[in-house]
């Protein structure tokens, strides 16, 4: 059992019988009353998203979830084929599961993976990866005031702004949490 002191971002809990994340959480002493901690939650099989106050000496119940690295395949239809690293094992998941970064993902990319009665409930990517720009419009001499940024296509199809000095066949590196630019990479 996690005590009230145990709470970090990231934790996995069992409320409810369902499974649930730590998102945000915020150690609250009012001048008058009990000490409490606010906590948001997000639902691991929904992705609902809840806030809830935890009053100190309350116990949560942790979940019984299990990580495994794997490693990212190929896109099928409306899935995405991901392998385990340890037994070679394949698993199908959902576009949805992952979100919005699924367009950067690239083959053979190295994930996380969490399960949740041996069902995938969560996949956590590398924070940045390295693409290289496969279509990009040539940046206009003069129009250099200011933080100016241009459309680019990279290797996996997603679409990102990038500064104007960036041409089709350098490589990149990517925020994969805001699905910004971060910086050009040297070859």
């Amino acid at each position: 059992m996690y005590d009230t002191s145990d709470i970090r971002k990231g934790l996995k809990v069992l409320m409810d019988g369902n499974p649930f994340t730590v998102i945000e959480f915020q150690f609250v002493k009012p001048g008058k009353g009990a000490a409490f901690t606010r906590t948001k939650f997000k639902n691991l099989l929904t992705g609902a998203v809840f806030e809830r106050n935890i009053r100190s000496g309350e116990k949560l119940e942790p979940a019984n979830v299990e990580t495994r690295d794997m490693q990212f395949l190929y896109r099928e239809a409306g899935d995405l084929v991901f392998m385990d690293q340890t037994n070679y094992e394949q698993v199908s998941i959902s576009i949805d599961l992952i979100g919005a970064s699924h367009d950067l993902m690239k083959d053979n990319l190295p994930c996380t993976v969490v399960f949740f009665n041996e069902r995938p409930v969560d996949v956590t990517i590398p924070t940045f990866v390295f693409l290289e720009v496969t279509a990009s419009e040539p940046g206009v001499k003069g129009d250099t005031s200011g933080n100016v940024t241009k459309p680019a296509t990279v290797e996996t199809g997603a679409e990102v702004a990038v500064p104007l000095f960036i041409r089709v066949g350098d490589t990149i590196k990517i925020d994969t949490r805001t699905h910004e630019y971060v910086e050009r990479v040297a070859k």
